[in-house]
């Protein structure tokens, strides 16, 4: 997948394209794509996905702060595994917003982009205040010389794909179903930072996390399976999202992991977890030594749990 931030970059390449934000990357997502690539492979075009580095809410509502599947950089790998051909960045401005879909699809798809064909997801709307339909996108592309086409509903078991649903079962902790829905594992990536270090009193010396994409979602608070990766390395991980109730209740909530079979310094390196398994909730145990013992149960499971790297 090439990445394109100018248009004159693809030297008048017709392409036939789709467009959306995109937020997870989810199977609903994949869908569109692969319809789109069986659509240009018929009509012998390169694929393109045209998509925005922030989320347009941020750039109409300044105190607007989404709650994001993934980074900007995540998004694009993620994408980057579809087999599209292009992707297309295109920052989205108060000038962009201000676009009727007749001006946005002949101004900016046709005239900048140079798209052929256009395929819209079976619900998606654009333009200012998304007033128009389907089927006057249709005549505004046949006025420019771009084919309109919508794309079937996906449906996958019945399932509601969407990235609001995901966003929603990763509040819960239900990770597991998260992950179906993506079709990879949820992902966090930070810094590992320094903490009180009361882990290492009972045996259980955790690092902890400061995530790098403040508009992430965090999943619901819990003992979670993980993946650890540092330095391209990877490791089983039990991770815990939570105020700490049996040390001291905090009101903020942290994130902490303890990585297995891991030894040495870790503090300031970049790290990365992949969330497998939810494994209880968040309890105050009456004593630290009681913690202890369910930290080992905690360990033991997860260490059976996770199996194959993902």
């Amino acid at each position: 997948m090439t990445i394109i931030q100018d248009a004159q970059m693809l030297k008048g390449q017709p392409v036939a394209a789709t467009i959306g934000f995109f937020d997870g990357v989810h199977l609903g997502h994949r869908f569109l794509i692969n319809e789109l690539k069986e659509t240009a492979r018929k009509q012998n075009l390169p694929t393109a996905v045209i998509t925005f580095p922030e989320h347009p809410r941020t750039v109409l509502h300044t105190d607007y702060q989404p709650r994001l599947l993934n980074s900007f950089d995540e998004k694009l790998n993620q994408l980057s595994t579809t087999g599209i051909d292009y992707c297309l960045v295109l920052p989205f401005t108060m000038q962009l917003s201000r676009l009727s879909a007749q001006s946005f699809i002949c101004d900016i798809l046709h005239q900048k982009l140079n798209v052929k064909t256009l395929l819209i997801g079976y619900d998606h709307r654009f333009g200012h205040n998304r007033s128009d339909d389907f089927n006057q996108y249709v005549e505004y592309g046949k006025a420019c010389n771009i084919e309109v086409l919508q794309a079937p509903a996906f449906h996958e078991s019945k399932a509601n794909i969407s990235s609001s649903e995901i966003r929603k079962l990763l509040t819960v902790g239900n990770v597991e179903k998260a992950k179906e829905l993506l079709s990879y594992s949820y992902q966090l990536k930070g810094t590992i930072i320094p903490g009180q270090q009361i882990g290492r009193t009972i045996g259980f010396p955790t690092a902890n996390i400061r995530v790098d994409e403040p508009f992430k979602v965090i999943p619901g608070t819990g003992v979670y399976a993980v993946w650890v990766v540092i330095e391209n390395k990877k490791y089983k991980g039990m991770l815990y999202i939570g105020n700490r109730p049996t040390i001291n209740a905090d009101c903020d909530i942290s994130m902490e992991v303890n990585i297995l079979d891991f030894s040495g310094d870790v503090y300031n390196r970049k790290i990365e977890v992949l969330f497998e398994h939810y494994v209880r909730d968040n309890i105050k145990f009456p004593s630290l030594e009681e913690l202890k013992q369910q930290l080992i149960k905690d360990r033991d499971n997860i260490s059976s749990l996770l199996t194959n790297p993902s």
